[in-house]
């Protein structure tokens, strides 16, 4: 009939890091590939979206929960919390990033 009532479905996958890149070696001025450079940052910006979409839909998850359950939330709502802050702790909330060749940019913005 309908499938409202049915669990959510959520794949479960990784998705590798995207290809980036840099300005040129000096760090200044112009990238080598102007449109790979703008196609990567756009990149990036999609991926930083989907992380904090991610943590939204998983605190609505918890806060459901939380409700529904009410006093017994400790016992009941274990699964949905332990989810949400398996996400939040994780750098950048999960965010695929690039692998940069210099190590002081792979830790977010």
């Amino acid at each position: 009939m309908t499938d409202m009532y049915d669990e959510k479905k959520v794949p479960e996958f990784s998705l590798p890091p995207y290809p980036h890149e840099d300005h040129s070696e000096d760090g200044l001025g112009r990238a080598k590939n102007p449109v790979k450079y703008l196609q990567s940052i756009e990149q990036r910006a999609r991926e930083r979206q989907v992380a904090y979409e991610t943590v939204r839909l998983l605190r609505r998850d918890v806060i459901e929960c939380y409700r529904k359950e009410g006093v017994n939330h400790y016992e009941n709502c274990k699964e949905p919390v332990e989810k949400y802050a398996k996400v939040v702790l994780k750098r950048d909330v999960g965010q695929v990033n690039p692998e940069y060749k210099d190590e002081k940019k792979n830790y977010g913005f």
